[in-house]
């Protein structure tokens, strides 16, 4: 740290304050992907739409197929505006130099989209409401996220960026841990009515509602706001004194500029397109994980989250294992090693059953198919905090660092490219074959892409080699 400790403050605020309060931002929204949509709102989405079809007279398979349906295609809608928005707004914020105030203003969002998801009550289910709720509080989380990764360059030296990086996904996968263990011990039920740990359900939250399960919205939302002020206090913008009208402009000529020249960066235009297709495929397993496990294993909420609980643990072990690998050989070969791990992990969930494994049956009550989807949740945290951490940095050395936001917008826009027909491939596989299991294949396909594309990245950029 002694070179870190000897940079300059920026606006009063010491290097290793900024950093931690840079950390707090992972800590702070980490929650929107644990609780919100991995392990508790997503199955509870899935478990009630599928309720309300099934009382219409769909089967079960069919009605699990369809509730992970409609969640893929709301989640494809959110994609779309991610794409469309991000790299515009990165570009103007690198114009002005101002990332705060966008921040401010999708933390709202963050708030307000986590919040509102209370209302989604099984007596007065609407399924637009629910997800876009949830819709708005997902924007809120992965812009915030844009403009907060692009403080990563100014964090430290070259070589300290991946462990950094590594560090921060660390302790956001922390963050995410402490919540759900939060969510389980004092609100959610199980079928005895009683929480993980024996206890009545907090502020006489009532199973019979769902309530119980609903308030991990409210959780969510005040969760960030607390854990947000370290960020607000120790992490500060350097702003250009140019005017923000003139700078607009010139930020979106910038970036259509920008856009013309990718080609002639083939190194950027290789690592867009690769990581396009393996962050899809990583978001499609966290997405659709939980709901898998409700729909195909049969799985409890509680149940779902203890897995979670294990998943996240074993992600902030490797996220911080896997930042000092990556200072140690740089973030390309974390990144291929962890893709084909996550491809092989794919193919061992699309193969379980509550009966079979890799198509041969198991004895009936045998535990060997769930124990298989633990050992499957254990690895996707171990190999997607690493990739997630050692990709962020990866971008550090294949951008501008002169237009780092825009960077990231144009990562955002790469990664939502497909994330909106990641879900919506899962959502149409998932109609087709109405087959749940089956609607999960399309994650193979595109971790494939992704390690082929790899192979024309450069590990130090175009302008680095």
């Amino acid at each position: 740290m002694t070179n870190l400790a000897q940079a300059e403050p920026i606006g009063g605020i010491s290097v290793n304050k900024r950093i931690w309060g840079w950390y707090f931002f992972d800590w702070a929204s980490q929650p929107y992907n644990t609780l919100m949509l991995t392990f508790i709102f997503g199955p509870y989405f899935a478990q009630v739409a599928a309720g309300h079809l099934m009382a219409g007279g769909m089967s079960q398979p069919e009605a699990a197929a369809q509730a992970q349906a409609w969640w893929g295609y709301g989640l494809t809608v959110t994609g779309i505006l991610i794409a469309v928005l991000a790299p515009v707004l990165g570009s103007i914020a690198d114009g002005t130099g101002r990332r705060m105030p966008w921040i401010w203003l999708f933390s709202v969002m963050y708030f307000v989209g986590a919040f509102g998801t209370w209302w989604s009550a099984p007596e007065a289910f609407s399924p637009v409401l629910a997800l876009a709720f949830f819709g708005i509080g997902l924007i809120g989380m992965e812009f915030a996220t844009i403009f907060t990764n692009s403080y990563l360059p100014s964090m430290g030296p070259k070589d300290e960026l991946g462990r950094i990086s590594g560090s921060g996904w660390a302790f956001g996968y922390v963050g995410g841990v402490v919540a759900l263990a939060i969510m389980l011990a004092l609100f959610q039920a199980g079928a005895n009515g009683k929480t993980m740990v024996g206890l009545t359900p907090l502020f006489g939250l009532d199973p019979a509602t769902k309530a119980d399960t609903r308030i991990v919205g409210p959780l969510t939302a005040i969760w960030f706001a607390v854990f947000m002020i370290p960020f607000f206090l120790w992490v500060r913008d350097t702003p250009n004194e140019a005017r923000l009208t003139y700078r607009f402009g010139r930020g979106i000529s910038e970036l259509i500029t920008t856009l013309r020249t990718l080609p002639g960066n083939p190194s950027l235009l290789a690592y867009l397109g690769s990581s396009m297709f393996y962050r899809d495929a990583l978001n499609g397993m966290y997405t659709f994980g939980g709901i898998y496990a409700a729909g195909v294993l049969g799985w409890s909420i509680i149940e779902i989250g203890i897995f979670g609980i294990a998943a996240a643990i074993s992600g902030a072990i490797f996220c911080w294992i896997g930042g000092y690998i990556d200072r140690a050989i740089g973030p390309k070969p974390v990144i291929a090693v962890c893709c084909l791990v996550l491809m092989l992990t794919a193919i061992l969930i699309i193969s379980l059953t509550p009966t079979s494994v890799f198509g041969m049956p198991v004895a009936e009550g045998s535990a060997l198919p769930d124990q298989l989807f633990y050992l499957a949740g254990l690895l996707i945290g171990a190999a997607g905090g690493a990739l997630q951490s050692s990709s962020r940095n990866m971008l550090t050395r294949q951008g501008n660092p002169e237009r780092m936001t825009e960077a990231f917008g144009l990562y955002a826009l790469s990664g939502k490219a497909t994330s909106f027909l990641a879900p919506a491939l899962i959502a149409l596989t998932s109609d087709i074959t109405g087959d749940q299991r089956l609607g999960v294949t399309p994650l193979v396909g595109l971790f494939a892409i992704g390690l082929v594309l790899l192979v024309w990245v450069k590990p130090d950029g175009e302008s680095r080699t």
